[in-house]
């Protein structure tokens, strides 16, 4: 499996992949999923929102076990986000079959779309509908780059976007959802109470969320226009960018400029318009404020300084997701089988998971990423390390699905 997907939205100069959603590449991912889904004979469907899902047994039946994570990638990401939640997914269910386990009810493979938000800005856009946590409204307002919405693009690639919106009767049918994804650090494989343990679980996820900085100033000739008289946006921008890396440090917390645009965009000339967009996590929600408020006031000041207009918009937020207790410990316990429990750990990145979190008990694996790099080409897991994921995910399925 690994190898047949691995080749898909890989671009040939960068080695990292540019899978977005309702691309050509997504819709070879989306194609490796159905395949993958009826050579096992499941039952195979895609909802209101494009999730896929693969079914062993009646999804009517209700309190199913779900599992599986997302095809897509941001730009030039590595090949383990994401698509190592789906491989292991159907892996495992291999696994339980080999075993003669037999589930008391449905147990389903899930890839759920546009989870990384390359594309249209906003993460986690397949399960933000079908939890409600994403209107269908604002989800048709969402464009990309090149203008093209949402439903544009949905429908380009076959699929009806005058459905899209909450899908509560699914939500209730399912009991459980556990999702696996490659370790985005290095907590497993550098602390000594760890371990380096091959596999973990996860205890609860930051609040994150992202902000757009609009820096408006005055266009004019780089060549010509004297220091004094200039209206600069980018150096309002500049000092949003050192603050937020100061402010964070300080604060123990993340914070990212990690994408920019400027109008006009000449080597030559003064820029009308700077657009910034932060990335910023923390462990509570009072610190996470704290730091995008002190990142706001600093590019306000530089801004009121260079006459320069500041605009500052929450594009997306999610609060502090605590996984199930009971949940988390029980499959800790059932993931490490005749060793005991598995580590427990926090995560600062947002996943499908913590969105469902609030409509369906769910819980998430992480397997030892060597390198601690994720969303790059260096992403990275061992072989062995991904088949003791497999092994675990396969246990802890046959825990809660099987008597």
């Amino acid at each position: 499996m690994w190898s047949g997907l691995l080749p898909v939205g890989r671009h040939p100069d960068t080695g990292g992949y540019r899978r977005y959603a309702w691309t050509g590449a997504d819709a070879d991912c989306r194609a490796w999923f159905r395949d993958q889904a009826e050579s096992r004979g499941l039952g195979y469907e895609v909802d209101r929102n494009g999730n896929q899902w693969a079914w062993l047994g009646d999804p009517a039946a209700g309190d199913a076990v779900v599992t599986g994570s997302h095809l897509d990638s941001v730009p030039d990401g590595g090949a383990f986000d994401g698509p190592l939640g789906v491989v292991s997914a159907f892996a495992a269910l291999d696994e339980l079959r080999a075993r003669g386990a037999e589930p008391a009810g449905p147990l389903a493979v899930v890839n759920f779309g546009d989870e990384e938000g390359a594309r249209f800005g906003l993460a986690c856009v397949g399960s933000r509908l079908a939890s409600g946590h994403l209107t269908a409204e604002r989800a048709r307002e969402l464009r990309d780059a090149d203008g093209i919405t949402l439903p544009q693009a949905m429908e380009r690639a076959g699929l009806d976007p005058d459905s899209l919106g909450p899908d509560p009767e699914r939500l209730a049918s399912i009991g459980a959802f556990v999702e696996l994804h490659v370790e985005q650090g290095r907590a497993l494989a550098d602390d000594p109470r760890r371990g380096g343990a091959p596999v973990g679980v996860a205890s609860a996820i930051w609040p994150h969320g992202r902000w757009r900085f609009d820096f408006r100033g005055e266009a004019n000739h780089a060549g010509t226009t004297r220091i004094g008289d200039r209206r600069d946006p980018m150096l309002a921008y500049a000092a949003a960018v050192l603050a937020s890396r100061e402010t964070a440090a300080r604060a123990g917390a993340l914070a990212t400029f990690g994408k920019v645009s400027v109008e006009p965009g000449g080597v030559n000339a003064i820029a009308s318009l700077v657009r910034g967009w932060l990335d910023s996590r923390a462990a509570d929600e009072e610190t996470l404020a704290e730091v995008v408020a002190a990142v706001e006031r600093a590019a306000t000041d530089r801004g009121t300084s260079e006459g320069v207009s500041v605009q500052v918009t929450r594009e997306s937020f999610t609060p502090v997701v605590e996984f199930e207790h009971g949940l988390r410990d029980r499959i800790a316990a059932l993931a490490g089988g005749d060793a005991g429990p598995v580590p427990v750990l926090p995560t600062g990145a947002g996943h499908d998971a913590g969105v469902l979190s609030g409509s369906v008990p769910t819980a998430m694996l992480f397997v030892r990423n060597p390198t601690g790099i994720s969303h790059s080409p260096a992403e990275s897991a061992a072989e062995d390390d991904c088949l003791a994921g497999v092994i675990a995910l396969a246990d802890v399925l046959e825990g809660l699905a099987c008597p």
